[in-house]
């Protein structure tokens, strides 16, 4: 029984675990994956998990019977699956709250699902005081008996880390990889009050496992949202991806949907959006032709607008485009029409394939920005000089910013580092939008150089007018020079903070629109 004990300890420290995880996703999807949504979720997993220590150990004092415990453990297992069904409707509220910017009901919702997870994380914290309790046969090795549940447990919980998240999330989703941590629980449960009660103590759990079954069977999971013009949606290891269908156009969009991250219409490349406007950085330079772009990058490749538009204004590009997610690669080729000859697709992490890239490149496009943040290894002085080190003499970096209509720090912080080490950088304001594009060329350049090329280009047979339209609007949006500020480095980045202070002051003044 000790080893079915020790087995019971380390299939609940992977469960809560899994729950956490899966909470984070759960949440995620509609809320978003900001700092604040994962400390909330932290936090109360953790006080949930404290009160389940205290009560478990009380209640082992005053009960310390396996089949006390291994009841606890069968009633976590039950509310724990059944939490991703009863907030299914309460999720697909929120996310058309969020769409709505309601913000009494997004608040309402996120608060609603963080307490469905009040009873399972608790029951399931009360498991290892009870574990000690009912191991420990000689007070001289209860330092052992402690160190050996809680190191199971623990060992446990490094399982539940990765398990749904790299594997049980993007193959089956969320609430199925609920139901499964949900079911194993439940079946170490049954056999443990079989073990030590008997049959007859079985009987309640089996009525238990008979509703989390049929959950299974027969509910599903009811689709994640149900956003107006929807078409796709599906869950990957890193994001909730959904497409769009609005007007003939399909819009990518990712987790809380607070950003379009691609944009698609047969009929159409120009949209307005930030992609376009990375065209312009290769023309500060004098007398630059789209014939001489031979090879460009982009850093967050999504599902290939950036991409789509270079081919159209670049005769002779090929494009290097780094995307982490590869379902989101497929929902481009699927839904975007990103099937290119000249689009050379890596997948993995932008600024490790960067780094890694035998290539030099005329232009560098960073669109890795994830609203309302920007990776901050994306942002600091070493992975600029891998940048610059990457194009060729006469190179560019253009980047997408996201800003508040009165807050530009992050746009200072990032000019000031870009400006330790490429020669000019400008900035426009992307209209109608809290999106900036921040262009940096290696060389010298000027403002002028851009006008004489727009000025060369505006009649000139087989210049894709998508060109000129972009150099037309940068020209109208631009923007004084940024203030020079704190330089970025991999030790030193606080691009998070910088953002939570953007979100706390929307939770303060209800300004929704700083977050897109």
């Amino acid at each position: 029984m000790r080893k079915y004990l020790y087995f019971t300890v380390f299939i609940s420290g992977m469960t809560s675990l899994a729950a956490e995880f899966g909470a984070s996703r759960l949440l995620g999807n509609v809320f978003g994956t900001s700092n604040p949504v994962w400390a909330a979720i932290i936090g109360l997993i953790l006080i949930y998990l404290t009160v389940g220590y205290f009560l478990g150990g009380r209640w082992a004092d005053r009960s310390p019977q396996p089949k006390t415990m291994y009841g606890i453990l069968a009633w976590a297992a039950f509310t724990l699956g059944v939490v991703p069904y009863v907030a299914g409707p309460v999720l697909r509220l929120a996310a058309n709250a969020v769409d709505n910017l309601q913000i009494g009901i997004i608040a309402g919702a996120f608060a609603g699902v963080l307490i469905l997870f009040t009873i399972p994380v608790t029951l399931m914290g009360m498991i290892s005081p009870f574990a000690i309790r009912l191991t420990m046969n000689d007070a001289g090795h209860a330092g052992n008996t402690a160190g050996t549940i809680y190191g199971i447990s623990t060992i446990g919980s490094f399982i539940g880390t990765f398990l749904p998240t790299l594997l049980l999330i993007p193959t089956i989703g969320t609430t199925h990889t609920f139901l499964v941590f949900s079911l194993t629980l439940l079946l170490v449960a049954l056999v443990g009050l079989g073990l030590s009660a008997g049959r007859q103590a079985v009987l309640p759990g089996l009525f238990m496992l008979a509703v989390l079954v049929w959950l299974a069977l027969f509910a599903g999971s009811g689709g994640i949202k149900k956003s107006s013009g929807q078409i796709y949606e599906t869950e990957s290891a890193y994001n909730y991806i959904q497409v769009l269908d609005v007007n003939g156009s399909h819009y990518l969009r990712l987790n809380d949907g607070q950003g379009v991250h691609s944009e698609y219409n047969p009929n159409t490349l120009e949209y307005g959006g930030p992609w376009q406007q990375f065209l312009v950085a290769p023309f500060f330079y004098a007398q630059r032709q789209p014939g001489a772009i031979a090879r460009i990058a982009i850093v967050g490749l999504a599902a290939g607008t950036t991409a789509r538009q270079a081919a159209a204004v670049f005769p002779n590009v090929t494009i290097d485009g780094y995307e982490i997610d590869p379902k989101i690669v497929q929902v481009g080729r699927e839904y975007f029409g990103m099937n290119l000859p000249n689009l050379n697709v890596i997948i993995g992490d932008g600024r490790w394939g960067l780094e890694q890239s035998l290539h030099k490149y005329d232009l560098i496009c960073v669109d890795a920005y994830r609203p309302p943040y920007i990776p901050p290894q994306l942002t600091t002085r070493e992975f600029f000089q891998i940048a610059a080190d990457h194009l060729s003499p006469n190179g560019a970096l253009a980047i997408n910013v996201g800003r508040a209509p009165d807050d530009r720090r992050l746009i200072d912080g990032l000019a000031t580092t870009i400006g330790t080490m490429f020669s000019s950088i400008y900035v426009m304001d992307i209209p109608n939008t809290f999106n900036s594009i921040l262009y940096a060329t290696l060389q010298p350049t000027s403002l002028e150089d851009l006008q004489a090329n727009l000025a060369a280009l505006a009649n000139q047979p087989g210049v894709n007018p998508l060109l000129t339209d972009s150099m037309a609007m940068t020209l109208v949006n631009l923007q004084p020079a940024p203030k020079h500020t704190l330089v970025f480095t991999d030790d030193l980045s606080p691009i998070e903070w910088m953002t939570n202070n953007l979100i706390l002051n929307f939770v303060l003044h209800g300004d929704m629109n700083t977050l897109k």
